[in-house]
């Protein structure tokens, strides 16, 4: 029986490293990777004394991520781009009511649902002024609006979860960017801060950055959009050790109260199910026995 050249079995083992090298790069995938991950996102970052200071930041955060200006039914900005400005919330479901925390995924299905890690925590929108409700939760003295006149808080919690979904669904979802408009950040030093921090689907946090002080009564703007094909799965927004209880009352007057005005994100996909990756493992190695076999 004649020998392989050299030349042959080199011939025959290209797409074996092929396949390798392929398999590397889908295993991670398939099999879901834990721990601090490295990402990196483009940050659009602001703050000033009214809404024309963080504008700019804002309209290039939109240009970034697509979808022009104008909004179609649920906050849809061309099928590529969602926002909430919490203006639309009706007066039965704003202050003083609570807001259901799968409003935004139910109600007016823009893929968020929002959650708490703290017991007792709940959400709430501000009052329309036509309401007969007192506007701004009772604090105009440290509150504006960006986007008049509704603002949204955390009830008794410093730390609101937003996590993703394909909008309208239960399906779980992650989002390529996303963005916030903070009213009230004072202070940014080692107790005292508003911090947004972004997850992977495993959980593993690809982003964390404090937002920018913008004095009493001022806007701040912080997004990021991925640049590198990084997905988050939740976003957890930490603001300063006090926060409102309900209208009017707040936890203490000791330090910063920070609440949020709108939101901007990529419209959020499905996350692939395990079995894809799977699929895509065995028709690697379909590929592989072929090769093997022209070999």
């Amino acid at each position: 029986m004649p020998m392989k050249s050299d030349s042959n079995l080199r011939q025959a083992r290209t797409p074996w490293r092929r396949l390798a090298h392929c398999a590397l790069l889908a295993l991670p995938l398939a099999a879901g990777l834990h721990g601090q991950a490295h990402a990196g996102f483009s940050v659009f970052d602001s703050a000033g004394g009214n809404a024309a200071a963080i504008t700019p930041a804002r309209d290039d955060f939109r240009t970034a991520v697509g979808g022009g200006s104008t909004a179609a039914a649920n906050g849809d900005f061309g099928g590529v781009r969602r926002e909430i400005n919490w203006d639309g919330v009706p007066d039965a479901r704003a202050d003083p009511t609570a807001l259901p925390a799968n409003f935004f995924n139910v109600n007016s299905p823009r893929g968020v649902v929002f959650s708490s890690p703290d017991t007792g925590a709940g959400f709430l929108v501000s009052s329309n002024a036509a309401s007969g409700q007192p506007v701004l939760f009772g604090f105009p003295g440290d509150l504006q609006t960006f986007s008049a006149q509704r603002l949204f808080a955390t009830t008794n919690s410093r730390v609101t979860d937003i996590q993703f979904f394909v909008p309208g669904t239960n399906t779980a979802a992650t989002t390529s960017a996303f963005a916030a408009i903070f009213v009230d950040v004072e202070d940014n030093n080692a107790s005292i801060f508003t911090n947004m921090e972004f997850f992977d689907q495993n959980n593993a946090s690809i982003f964390s950055r404090n937002v920018t002080v913008a004095g009493n009564q001022g806007l701040s703007f912080l997004g990021g959009v991925a640049n590198s094909g990084e997905r988050i799965s939740r976003v957890r927004i930490t603001t300063p050790n006090n926060f409102l209880l309900s209208n009017g009352s707040r936890l203490n007057e000791s330090t910063d109260f920070v609440v949020m005005d709108d939101f901007l994100y990529a419209t959020p996909a499905a996350v692939p199910e395990p079995e894809i990756w799977a699929m895509v493992l065995l028709g690697l190695g379909v590929v592989g026995w072929r090769s093997r076999r022209r070999a």
